[in-house]
Protein backbone atom coordinates (compact mmCIF):
# COMPACT_ATOMS: atom_id res chain seq x y z
CA UNK A 1 0.00 0.00 0.00
CA UNK A 2 1.25 3.48 -0.90
CA UNK A 3 0.20 6.80 0.63
CA UNK A 4 0.61 9.81 -1.64
CA UNK A 5 0.71 13.44 -0.55
CA UNK A 6 1.24 16.73 -2.32
CA UNK A 7 5.03 16.22 -2.45
CA UNK A 8 5.69 12.85 -0.86
CA UNK A 9 5.15 9.19 -1.58
CA UNK A 10 5.10 6.79 1.37
CA UNK A 11 5.70 3.25 0.14
CA UNK A 12 6.53 0.00 1.89
CA UNK A 13 10.09 -0.13 3.21
CA UNK A 14 12.04 -2.96 1.54
CA UNK A 15 15.44 -4.65 1.73
CA UNK A 16 16.57 -2.38 -1.12
CA UNK A 17 16.09 0.63 1.23
CA UNK A 18 18.33 -0.63 4.03
CA UNK A 19 21.50 1.11 2.81
CA UNK A 20 19.80 4.47 2.34
CA UNK A 21 18.03 4.23 5.71
CA UNK A 22 21.27 3.33 7.49
CA UNK A 23 23.05 6.29 5.87
CA UNK A 24 20.29 8.71 6.91
CA UNK A 25 20.18 7.30 10.46
CA UNK A 26 23.97 7.80 10.71
CA UNK A 27 23.75 11.54 9.96
CA UNK A 28 24.77 13.34 13.18
CA UNK A 29 21.52 15.30 13.57
CA UNK A 30 19.42 12.15 13.01
CA UNK A 31 21.64 9.85 15.10
CA UNK A 32 21.43 12.37 17.94
CA UNK A 33 17.81 11.31 18.45
CA UNK A 34 17.70 7.83 16.89
CA UNK A 35 21.09 6.36 17.73
CA UNK A 36 22.52 3.72 15.44
CA UNK A 37 20.12 1.54 13.45
CA UNK A 38 21.84 -1.83 13.06
CA UNK A 39 21.36 -3.68 9.79
CA UNK A 40 19.56 -6.47 11.66
CA UNK A 41 16.95 -4.01 12.95
CA UNK A 42 16.49 -2.53 9.47
CA UNK A 43 16.09 -6.04 8.01
CA UNK A 44 13.35 -6.74 10.59
CA UNK A 45 11.60 -3.53 9.50
CA UNK A 46 11.85 -4.53 5.83
CA UNK A 47 10.43 -7.97 6.68
CA UNK A 48 7.43 -6.40 8.44
CA UNK A 49 8.48 -7.69 11.87
CA UNK A 50 8.56 -4.23 13.46
CA UNK A 51 5.20 -2.54 12.84
CA UNK A 52 4.27 -1.03 9.50
CA UNK A 53 7.21 0.80 7.93
CA UNK A 54 7.21 3.17 4.96
CA UNK A 55 10.09 4.69 3.03
CA UNK A 56 9.49 8.42 2.59
CA UNK A 57 10.20 9.46 -1.00
CA UNK A 58 10.59 12.92 -2.46
CA UNK A 59 11.02 13.18 -6.23
CA UNK A 60 11.90 9.49 -6.48
CA UNK A 61 14.56 9.37 -3.76
CA UNK A 62 14.29 8.08 -0.22
CA UNK A 63 14.59 10.87 2.34
CA UNK A 64 13.47 9.10 5.49
CA UNK A 65 11.41 6.46 7.19
CA UNK A 66 8.06 6.55 8.99
CA UNK A 67 6.49 3.70 10.90
CA UNK A 68 3.50 2.93 13.03
CA UNK A 69 2.65 0.34 15.62
CA UNK A 70 -0.87 -0.66 16.64
CA UNK A 71 -2.17 -1.79 20.01
CA UNK A 72 -4.89 -4.29 19.16
CA UNK A 73 -6.38 -4.84 22.63
CA UNK A 74 -9.89 -3.30 22.30
CA UNK A 75 -9.58 -1.75 25.76
CA UNK A 76 -6.50 0.25 24.75
CA UNK A 77 -6.65 0.33 20.94
CA UNK A 78 -4.46 3.09 19.53
CA UNK A 79 -1.49 3.59 17.23
CA UNK A 80 1.97 5.08 17.72
CA UNK A 81 4.05 6.84 15.04
CA UNK A 82 7.81 7.31 14.73
CA UNK A 83 9.93 8.80 11.92
CA UNK A 84 13.16 10.36 10.78
CA UNK A 85 14.14 12.53 7.81
CA UNK A 86 17.50 13.23 6.26
CA UNK A 87 18.99 16.42 7.67
CA UNK A 88 19.05 18.11 4.25
CA UNK A 89 15.23 17.93 3.99
CA UNK A 90 14.35 18.97 7.54
CA UNK A 91 12.57 22.27 8.10
CA UNK A 92 10.59 22.16 4.82
CA UNK A 93 7.29 20.76 6.15
CA UNK A 94 7.99 17.29 4.80
CA UNK A 95 7.80 15.66 8.22
CA UNK A 96 4.40 17.29 8.77
CA UNK A 97 3.22 16.00 5.41
CA UNK A 98 4.42 12.44 6.10
CA UNK A 99 2.80 12.42 9.55
CA UNK A 100 -0.47 13.82 8.19
CA UNK A 101 -0.57 11.04 5.57
CA UNK A 102 -0.09 8.33 8.19
CA UNK A 103 -2.55 10.00 10.60
CA UNK A 104 -5.19 10.11 7.84
CA UNK A 105 -4.60 6.40 7.15
CA UNK A 106 -4.78 5.46 10.83
CA UNK A 107 -7.95 7.44 11.52
CA UNK A 108 -9.58 6.58 8.18
CA UNK A 109 -8.70 3.10 6.95
CA UNK A 110 -7.47 1.63 10.27
CA UNK A 111 -10.28 3.08 12.43
CA UNK A 112 -8.18 4.43 15.28
CA UNK A 113 -9.48 7.15 17.58
CA UNK A 114 -6.13 7.99 19.24
CA UNK A 115 -2.53 8.22 18.01
CA UNK A 116 0.56 8.83 20.12
CA UNK A 117 4.09 9.95 19.38
CA UNK A 118 6.96 10.17 21.88
CA UNK A 119 9.88 12.42 20.93
CA UNK A 120 12.81 13.11 23.22
CA UNK A 121 11.74 15.97 25.49
CA UNK A 122 14.76 17.97 24.29
CA UNK A 123 13.93 17.53 20.58
CA UNK A 124 12.19 20.87 20.11
CA UNK A 125 12.20 20.69 16.30
CA UNK A 126 10.25 17.40 16.38
CA UNK A 127 7.88 18.67 19.07
CA UNK A 128 7.05 21.77 16.98
CA UNK A 129 6.48 19.57 13.92
CA UNK A 130 4.13 17.21 15.76
CA UNK A 131 2.30 20.15 17.33
CA UNK A 132 1.75 21.64 13.85
CA UNK A 133 -0.05 18.41 12.86
CA UNK A 134 -2.25 18.65 15.98
CA UNK A 135 -0.50 16.45 18.53
CA UNK A 136 -0.73 17.77 22.10
CA UNK A 137 1.68 17.13 24.96
CA UNK A 138 0.14 14.94 27.67
CA UNK A 139 3.11 14.25 29.93
CA UNK A 140 6.82 13.82 30.39
CA UNK A 141 8.12 10.28 30.70
CA UNK A 142 11.10 10.66 33.00
CA UNK A 143 14.32 8.83 32.13
CA UNK A 144 12.45 7.26 29.21
CA UNK A 145 15.17 6.31 26.77
CA UNK A 146 18.88 5.67 26.87
CA UNK A 147 20.91 8.12 24.80
CA UNK A 148 24.06 7.45 22.80
CA UNK A 149 26.06 8.63 25.83
CA UNK A 150 24.55 5.81 27.95
CA UNK A 151 22.46 8.06 30.19
CA UNK A 152 18.68 8.12 30.29
CA UNK A 153 16.76 11.08 28.86
CA UNK A 154 13.19 12.25 29.25
CA UNK A 155 10.57 11.67 26.56
CA UNK A 156 7.48 13.74 25.82
CA UNK A 157 4.26 11.80 25.30
CA UNK A 158 2.04 13.52 22.75
CA UNK A 159 -1.34 12.41 21.43
CA UNK A 160 -3.84 13.26 18.75
CA UNK A 161 -7.49 12.25 18.98
CA UNK A 162 -9.70 11.88 15.95
CA UNK A 163 -12.00 14.53 17.50
CA UNK A 164 -9.09 16.99 17.69
CA UNK A 165 -8.94 17.35 13.91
Amino acid sequence: MNLRGRRLLLRPFTEADIGAAAAIAAEPEVARWWRELPEQELRAKAAGEDGVVFAIELEGRMIGLIQFFEESDPMYRHANIDLFLTTAEQGRGLGREAIALVVGHLFGERGHHRITIDPAAANQRAIRCYGAVGFRPVGVMRRYERGADGSFHDGLLMELLRDDQ
